[in-house]
């Protein structure tokens, strides 16, 4: 995370829950708010966002990853010397987002078809934001799909952007920062901007599970 901006680490998520994820992809029960990219010039493709109580494997991915990501984001903001400093466990940060009325989940399931992408964004959601997120990839690439490739970029100071594109099977979590990563200047650390999002899928369907751990707005 520190030299990068990322993580990459394979075959995290069992097979068996990415197809479970798939399978309830139509399930309306899950969802609070369905997201046409089109309309809002976003890309091409679909994206959902679930609804509290979450499933079952989702609760138990964001109280277990949570913990092992927040000392380094703690460590950023010293770098940075910012004062914010996040709790140890994920139900006190979900607690102080919803002190801040930022009280609805953010965790969501995208789905691709041919000619599908996403333009580079950020996902912040209010003023609490957690600097780290993850994606896991539920479909196999090259047999599922063509393209799609998961794509950063990383604004350097006076330059142009540097582009990093990755290409993650299934099963495998990519840890980002969801807004910036402290790069080491001549004068200390600074903030490099960062952002992310999807290369056109030339075939098939391409399904991701993003988990972002502050919650947005009510």
């Amino acid at each position: 995370m520190n030299e990068k901006g990322y993580s990459w680490v394979s075959q995290f998520l069992p097979i068996q829950n990415c197809n479970e994820l798939i399978a309830e992809y139509d399930n309306s029960n899950l969802y609070r708010k369905t997201i046409t990219m089109e309309k809002y010039r976003f890309g091409l493709g679909e994206y959902k966002y679930f609804k509290y109580p979450l499933p079952e494997i989702i609760q138990i991915l964001r109280h277990e990853i949570y913990p092992k990501l927040s000392p380094i984001a703690n460590t950023w903001m010293k770098m940075l010397n910012m004062k914010t400093e996040f709790p140890d466990r994920f139900d006190e940060l979900k607690t102080l987002c919803h002190e801040n009325n930022q009280k609805q989940p953010t965790v969501l399931i995208l789905k691709y078809g041919k000619g599908g992408h996403n333009t580079l964004h950020q996902d912040l959601y209010g003023a609490i934001f957690f600097p780290f997120q993850v994606v896991f990839f539920l479909n196999e690439l090259d047999v599922d799909y063509t393209g799609g490739e998961f794509v950063l970029t990383q604004q350097i100071p006076r330059a142009q952007s540097k582009a990093i594109v990755l290409k993650p099977r299934k099963g495998d979590m990519l840890i980002i920062t969801t807004n910036f990563m402290p790069i080491k200047g001549s004068k200390g650390y600074y903030r490099a901007q960062m952002r992310h999002g999807v290369s056109e899928v030339h075939y098939g369907k391409r399904h991701t599970l993003g988990i972002i751990f502050h919650d947005a707005l009510a």
